[in-house]
């Protein structure tokens, strides 16, 4: 399966969000953490102090807004339904490539998955670190809402 949409960012993006392959309701909806249950939107909201976007326009004006860039790490996998535990036969996003035409300064992985597959597959071409954070996935109930704010609030001041 082939990732179905482009990385959102442009030549000011000074951070970069990385997933690992995009959901079912993702997929479906050609954007980034569209499954109703994902709290990225209810986070970022909270770390810009914006109110949380409603419409995929709302969501990318914030983004750009804000100088964040948002991808995923995987260009094509095979993969069942949503589940990061059962891909396999990855294809990498070219991340350098994107490093190279903007001024992201640090990476952030949504998740273990996403780091792993970063560390994995990208750092050798990229040559930079990525930070990661506690996925904003509904799989990930161990994790409150105000316990990923936190998180990803106290990562994003020490980078």
């Amino acid at each position: 399966m082939e990732h179905p949409f482009e990385p959102i960012y442009n030549n000011v993006s000074q951070i970069l969000i990385l997933g690992s392959f995009p959901s079912v309701k993702s997929r479906a909806a050609e954007f980034y953490y569209h499954h109703p249950q994902n709290r990225f939107w209810k986070v970022i909201s909270a770390l810009t102090d914006a109110p949380e976007p409603k419409t995929i326009a709302a969501k990318k004006a914030l983004l750009l807004e804000q100088r964040i860039a948002v991808w995923d790490v995987i260009y094509s996998c095979d993969i069942v339904g949503s589940s990061d535990a059962s891909i396999k036969n990855v294809v990498p996003n070219d991340i350098a490539k994107l490093l190279n035409k903007t001024s992201i300064k640090t990476v952030y992985a949504n998740g273990g998955k996403a780091a792993e597959l970063y560390n994995r597959y990208c750092y050798q071409q990229t040559n930079k670190k990525i930070i990661k954070l506690p996925s904003t996935s509904p799989a990930n109930a161990r994790y409150s809402l105000e316990k990923l704010i936190e998180c990803w609030s106290q990562a994003m001041i020490r980078a």
